[in-house]
């Protein structure tokens, strides 16, 4: 606040103040004079051969800190901003309505702040997905104050890690430690630029470990810190006391305010690494897949099932076709084991599949009806085609759908949309508000099932659709359980 009002202070204000201090300093000189007769003060100064503070982390973060750099993005975005539509009346005689001179813009840059590490001396950078999301221009400020253009090599938004690249000499990658190893307990160093302000670091330890089920993103398996975290410190290191990166900075939980509350989250490093890994060697993340929907076991459904206890997680339901079904699981079975591991929740096993290679075998043990079984099946690769609807010069439905992404529609996208696990069809993953069919009222998060009354239950098959549709094509969509037509 004094820094404020000392910018804003008026010319006769300035020098009221430069008189108190006149007077101020004649006091001082003053009081000056009688302490003469006073005796000197013994000031026991610090030895400056010694070493650094016991407790200081300053040795490690001298080696760390050139590791971590900032990221700026920007993109172009579509559409005014939410300010617009509610500019206040006073403000319109200087704006004037969406159409006149002064209008806002339909389309604006916006720009983001975040952070990354530098993992390869190549010039790899690990960050996160929401960091980069849609950039068309990606800056990095390494801490010797070089600024570079970056290229983004690949993303996963499914565990929100992204890998950039820059080409730059000299680079100081991190060290990666094992996050399967980080203990509750263990000291944790979050290092980023939060608020922008530049680069910081903070304190803490790590709170928990194995983290899900929060809906932060589809794979989670995070470690909980009370190093705080704050806006901008996304795609950071967590370093461990020993100045090895062991988490991606990802999210906080923040009620009631932007900063942070003592509970931040971070990707492993094992698992970002794993990311990392396919990304550059294929150029996208495979997945295993097994085909079932899982639920914790709770002590009521343990009950219900006639167990003891609570263990396990249970099969909700079995896709069709898929290795689960093939390997002959059944909808209520009990897994409590993979390859000889116990099943502690639904996130672990999600995680713990998600890992693995397509075509892999795993063995499992199982309880059906009260009694153990040994089952084995064979894994596939994770159904992740979509497609975007592009226009093509003489097709009339291309056009009509233009600017619509649809994706396969898997029972876990089912079971978050609120509808049954067995429902068919291809979720609209994204669409353009200018579209015709936005305009028509198709939303993200539909679920076409029908184009022209043929039923579709794949991207290939909408796309098949849609071609023999003609100018006009017919849509049956499901909305949380409710479907409606919609005309393009």
């Amino acid at each position: 606040m004094t820094e404020k009002r000392s910018i804003f202070l008026s010319r006769p204000a300035a020098l009221v103040f430069g008189l108190v201090l006149g007077a101020a300093g004649l006091g001082i000189a003053h009081t000056t004079e009688k302490a003469r007769n006073n005796p000197p003060a013994t000031i026991k100064m610090a030895d400056s051969n010694e070493g650094p503070s016991k407790s200081s982390f300053a040795p490690v973060l001298r080696n760390v800190l050139p590791s971590v750099v900032n990221i700026s993005s920007s993109k172009v975005v579509k559409g005014a901003p939410e300010m617009g539509a509610q500019l206040d009346p006073f403000f319109r005689q200087f704006f004037g309505d969406e159409n006149g001179p002064f209008a806002i813009p339909k389309e604006r840059r916006e720009k983001s702040l975040g952070s990354g590490v530098i993992v390869s001396p190549e010039g790899y950078v690990l960050t996160n997905n929401h960091v980069v999301d849609g950039a068309t221009n990606v800056r990095i400020t390494l801490s010797d104050k070089r600024e570079l253009e970056a290229r983004i090599v690949g993303t996963d938004p499914q565990t929100d890690i992204a890998v950039v690249k820059i080409d730059a000499s000299n680079l100081k990658p991190l060290v990666l430690g094992d996050s399967s190893r980080v203990e509750v307990g263990d000291t944790a160093l979050a290092i980023g630029n939060p608020f922008g302000v530049g680069q910081t670091v903070t304190k803490g330890i790590i709170s928990a470990t194995g983290r899900g089920n929060l809906g932060i993103e589809d794979y989670e398996d995070f470690l909980q810190t009370d190093a705080p975290i704050n806006p901008g410190n996304s795609g950071g290191a967590l370093i461990n006391d020993r100045g090895e990166l062991i988490g991606i900075n990802t999210a906080i939980i923040a009620e009631g305010s932007k900063g942070s509350q003592g509970i931040g989250f971070a990707v492993p490093v094992n698992l970002a690494h794993q990311v990392m890994d396919q990304i550059l060697k294929s150029g996208k993340v495979v997945r295993a897949y097994m085909g079932i929907v899982p639920q914790d076991m709770t002590p009521e459904m343990a009950k219900a099932f006639h167990e003891k206890e609570a263990r396990g997680v249970v099969v909700g339901d079995v896709s069709p076709n898929s290795p689960a079904q093939e390997g002959g699981i059944q909808r209520g079975d009990i897994i409590l084991e993979v390859n000889g591991k116990p099943v502690a929740d639904s996130n672990q096993l999600r995680m713990n599949i998600s890992l693995m290679h397509p075509g892999t075998r795993i063995q499992l043990k199982l309880l059906r009806n009260g009694a153990e079984k040994d089952m084995s099946l064979k894994l596939a690769e994770m159904p992740t085609e979509s497609a975007k609807v592009e226009s093509d010069e003489g097709d009339d439905s291309s056009k009509a759908l233009q600017g619509v992404e649809v994706a396969n529609l898997t029972p876990r996208t089912a079971e978050k949309l609120g509808l049954p696990t067995s429902t068919t069809g291809v979720v609209v993953a994204d669409i353009d508000p200018a579209s015709k069919l936005a305009d028509s009222g198709l939303r993200k998060g539909d679920v076409i099932q029908e184009v022209n009354h043929q039923p579709v239950k794949s991207v290939s098959e909408f796309q098949g659709a849609i071609k023999k549709a003609g100018s006009d094509p017919l849509l049956l969509v499901n909305r949380q359980g409710r479907t409606l037509f919609i005309a393009a």
